[in-house]
């Protein structure tokens, strides 16, 4: 088996975790200042938060840098309707608002995080060949 656990650097570990867990359901699975593991329903990993400079990974040492540059963070959810709730409650700026993509048929939207890492919320869906 393999899988993808993406890790991005973030300012600030426990308020990125808070964020992720407030938009999208996300929960902590290893807390803290300097490394966190956020997971989905199924206690599967979603995405690992970890401090900009902590133990010296090669691109994680410049916090002047933009972050995402190159990245989506591409989430296919059946819950894009209450994301999109928790959002617009926040108040938070959205990128794109909801619209449906030309290439997947599915609904989607855009919008940065806290330290402004780009992501696309989208309906569920499979990839077909």
């Amino acid at each position: 088996m393999t899988k993808l656990d993406p890790i991005i650097a973030v300012k600030d570990v426990e308020a990125s975790s808070r964020w992720y867990q407030s938009v999208l359901g996300f929960r902590s699975m290893h807390g803290g200042k300097e490394f966190d593991i956020l997971v989905g329903e199924n206690n599967e990993v979603m995405l690992c938060l970890h401090q900009w400079g902590e133990h010296e990974h090669p691109t994680m040492t410049d916090p002047t840098v933009t972050p995402g540059n190159g990245l989506i963070l591409y989430i296919r959810t059946d819950r894009i309707d209450s994301i999109h709730r928790n959002i617009s409650q926040m108040d938070m700026e959205v990128e794109e608002d909801i619209h449906l993509n030309p290439n997947t048929r599915k609904r989607e939207f855009s919008l940065r995080d806290l330290d402004g890492y780009y992501l696309t919320i989208t309906e569920f869906h499979r990839y077909e060949g």
